[in-house]
């Protein structure tokens, strides 16, 4: 359980990273604690409601797919802190338009926005939360660019709460939740860390 697991290397990564305060823990000692959350988890078989995982997240800590850091190298390394001149923010909430909610993926740098989002789904009995990225919005200086679907992405909205895990794209496998800090390994096999976004 949480009580005898120490997480204080991911909780404070995320802290300062959202608060741009503190010093951050080495990549290395927040790999370690990940690896040791996600260890717990599985023993533990701990199970999260999608209305823990509600509310806005800025992505703090990533350590990038097995892909990835084969290409990257040393420049990954264990993982890597997500510079504070960018804001990558992942919001859940309950939506009309979906069955379970939606999700929207925000990246900010300087001026340019770009947002994606689409459904949501908790596959039961796991904390796998799966989704897809069925529409976009592009804006610069508050113009936007583009707002639609992506990707064919009405006739994906319509399929998606049939559509099986293996045949999804995106997924992530939530094992640390708590009130500041969220972390998850994704489909690809990289780790990630948000904090609770607080602006």
């Amino acid at each position: 359980m949480l009580d005898s697991l120490n997480i204080s290397p991911i909780s404070e990564a995320a802290k300062a990273v959202v608060t741009q305060e503190g010093a951050k823990p080495s990549p290395e000692s927040v790999v370690e604690a990940l690896l040791a959350a996600e260890k717990s988890s599985k023993k533990n078989k701990d199970k999260y409601s999608i209305d823990r995982l509600f509310g806005s997240w800025r992505l703090c800590f990533i350590t990038g797919t097995k892909k990835t850091r084969a290409k990257a190298g040393t420049v990954l390394g264990a993982g890597k802190y997500v510079p504070n001149w960018v804001k990558i923010t992942i919001t859940y909430q309950k939506s009309a338009e979906f069955e379970v909610g939606k999700v929207d993926n925000l990246v900010e740098f300087g001026p340019f926005k770009l947002c994606v989002s689409g459904p949501i789904k908790l596959i039961p009995n796991t904390n796998i939360l799966a989704f897809d990225f069925t529409r976009m919005i592009v804006s610069i200086f508050g113009l936007k660019l583009y707002s639609g679907y992506i990707r064919e992405g009405k006739k994906s909205e319509d399929r998606f709460y049939q559509t099986a895990l293996k045949d999804l794209e995106v997924f992530f496998v939530y094992f640390l939740v708590t009130d500041d800090c969220i972390a998850a390994r994704g489909r690809g096999g990289g780790l990630a860390i948000w904090g609770k976004d607080t602006k």
